[in-house]
């Protein structure tokens, strides 16, 4: 190479010296294009290996599938404020078809979910009879939803097992939740956990209403009692945060109740006014320990309480409508970015204080994402449109709830 491009400057340097004025101007161009070459060559490295196309550093983006939030996201830009209103209510099958004890789903459910979309349906003992009829119901439920369901239950062992109770079902009936704390092994907790969420998935459930994450501190509280795992905080925080793993990690939402931690009352809150005593603090020191582990464990759902917490510097009204302890408390300083939704509105904390309507607009305000059981939900529907309409609660605090219960529902499979 080196010998071609000197020879070649020798040649039009000889050719210089032997033309007219006009030429050498032309072989003056030619010769510094030459020498321009033979500099840039001695500049480069290499310069004896072959020359080779330069490849571009850039990388070419990878297509990526939109996150759940995303597909979130435009699901909600085509719903209208009325529908967003139904996924916030989780309701039973009796009261979305108004017509007594639901063991099937037909036309009356298909045409009763086209009405009213809406998020969540919770089943009781009754509405189970065996595996093939219990599959067929909510098989057939969830196939009439416009938007899959949150299809739900509370089974959590010991006296509140609404599957594990009847032999029909096939399930595996798990002890008191106490029995499991009591053994101080918290790999049995996370077999339970497991446990549940095999039955309840197989047959077509996909929320549990489970763990409960109460610290029993009130030897008279009954409403808890053999429900909690024990009296140490440190022994339920384990025993929650394995039962939640064991549920999520198996294909079913698990639930932490009764946020901030009912086992300090000593009135059934089914019954009435629930108070407890327990000040913020010893709350932060105690009953909130179960919460923070079984948020850290991946809890999809939290449930609050209908108790007044009457000592700790707030409104003495029920927690599942109090701003203080849904945004500050368990929102802000907890930092829980799941699914909060509120225990039974038909219990009596809730109905001896407020009509369907005002418990549902309280709630919402408050930083509810999802009302279970509403005492009336079409008027709970229609008090918090009208709450919007008059601007009491802005139609942001409704997409806020409406995008984590979609999105969770795509995490999970369902759409």
């Amino acid at each position: 190479m080196w010998v071609e491009i000197l020879t070649k400057t020798a040649d039009f340097g000889m050719l210089y010296i032997i033309g007219n004025e006009e030429d050498k101007m032309k072989k003056t161009y030619k010769l510094f294009s030459v020498l321009l070459a033979v500099l840039l060559c001695f500049s480069a490295v290499g310069c004896d290996a072959p020359v080779q196309k330069q490849q571009s550093n850039a990388v070419t983006p990878e297509k990526t599938e939109p996150s759940a939030k995303e597909r979130a996201e435009k699901i909600l830009s085509a719903m209208s404020l009325s529908d967003m209103v139904y996924q916030m209510l989780f309701i039973t099958p009796e009261a979305l078809t108004g017509i007594g004890l639901a063991v099937a789903a037909g036309e009356t459910t298909k045409n009763a979910l086209a009405q009213y979309p809406v998020g969540g349906l919770i089943y009781f003992a009754g509405n189970f009879q065996d595996r093939v009829q219990t599959k067929q119901m909510l098989e057939n439920t969830q196939a009439y939803a416009k938007i899959p369901l949150f299809l739900a239950v509370d089974e959590e062992g010991g006296r509140v097992s609404r599957l594990g109770d009847n032999p029909a079902m096939g399930t595996t009936k798990q002890p008191p939740m106490q029995k499991i704390g009591e053994t101080g092994d918290a790999t049995k907790a996370h077999a339970v956990g497991k446990v549940l969420a095999a039955d309840l998935k197989a047959l077509g459930l996909n929320v549990n209403f489970a763990p409960d994450a109460d610290v029993l501190l009130h030897e008279e509280n009954t409403e808890i009692g053999d429900r909690a795992f024990g009296t140490d905080a440190e022994v339920v925080s384990a025993m929650v945060a394995n039962v939640v793993k064991g549920l999520e990690d198996n294909g079913v939402s698990s639930t932490l109740k009764h946020f901030p931690g009912h086992g300090s009352t000593y009135v059934n809150s089914h019954n009435g006014t629930s108070e407890s005593k327990r000040t913020l603090e010893e709350l932060r020191k105690n009953e909130l320990l179960p919460f923070q582990a079984g948020i850290a464990a991946g809890a999809d759902f939290i449930m609050v309480s209908h108790m007044t917490l009457v000592n700790a510097g707030i409104e003495k009204v029920p927690c599942s409508v109090s701003e203080a302890v849904i945004t500050d408390l368990l929102k802000d300083e907890l930092g829980y970015k799941g699914i909060v939704i509120t225990d039974s509105f038909q219990m009596g904390a809730i109905t001896q204080l407020y009509t369907a309507g005002q418990a549902a607009v309280k709630a919402v305000q408050a930083g509810v994402d999802m009302l279970l059981m509403p005492e009336d939900f079409k008027a709970a529907h229609a008090a918090i449109l009208q709450a919007v309409e008059r601007g009491e609660i802005a139609q942001a605090r409704i997409e806020e709830s409406v995008k984590k219960i979609l999105a969770l529902k795509i995490e999970k499979g369902l759409l």
